[in-house]
């Protein structure tokens, strides 16, 4: 009996990395990728996909690593209430020191570590002195003001503007976190507002 194949993993490799492209080209400044979901060891999509690779969409990153620097977003109150992945069984902290190591791995440069919603939380403080201590780049953003219904005041300097920019080389920027809610998208809404004010013109794309 012929077994058919459920998940086409290279057709996938092929049509992700062509589409990445075709965005980033749409723009002439910087493309601010929102990853949601697992980007490494995604079984969830495994049993559902028969023949899905788990690790295939960090494959498609590994073709483009030479265009894509990395952020990774982490709320300051998962920190705090030591909140636990629950397929890993670890808690969201570590998952992000695991992520860094792991995106290395793929050789990919993680840029920068954003701790989202800091108000100078003490274990969110710890964990931004030991990435400091690890040589990692640690940017904090506090909770955006007006958000999200005052329009005027969260896309100016009081808002998206009281962030500090984080600095990146590569014209694809891919911000991902450990979880749900870790603030990726005010993190590229962040990022835009600032390119935009420097005069360029970036995108974003989830």
């Amino acid at each position: 009996m012929m077994i058919k194949k459920g998940f086409d993993n290279q057709r996938y490799l092929e049509k992700q990395t062509q589409a990445i492209l075709d965005r980033m080209e749409k723009f002439h400044g910087k493309l601010y990728l929102e990853c949601g979901g697992k980007l490494l060891y995604d079984y969830h999509a495994s049993r559902v996909l028969p023949g899905f690779d788990p690790n295939v969409k960090i494959e498609v990153f590994k073709k483009l690593k030479d265009k894509i620097d990395v952020i990774i977003c982490i709320y300051a109150g998962d920190i705090e209430r030591k909140k636990i992945r629950g397929d890993f069984g670890i808690t969201y902290d570590v998952d992000t020191l695991k992520m860094i190591d792991d995106f290395s791995e793929y050789g990919l440069r993680v840029k920068a570590v954003v701790i989202t919603r800091y108000e100078e939380q003490p274990s969110a403080t710890q964990f931004k002195q030991l990435l400091e201590r690890r040589g990692i780049s640690v940017y904090t953003h506090k909770k955006t003001k007006g958000y999200p219904t005052d329009i005027d005041l969260i896309v100016s300097k009081d808002g998206y503007g009281a962030n500090s920019y984080i600095e990146t080389e590569r014209e694809i920027v891919i911000v991902t976190g450990p979880g749900p809610g870790s603030g990726k998208l005010a993190t590229c809404l962040s990022q835009l507002y600032h390119d935009y004010k420097k005069g360029l013109e970036s995108g974003y794309a989830k």
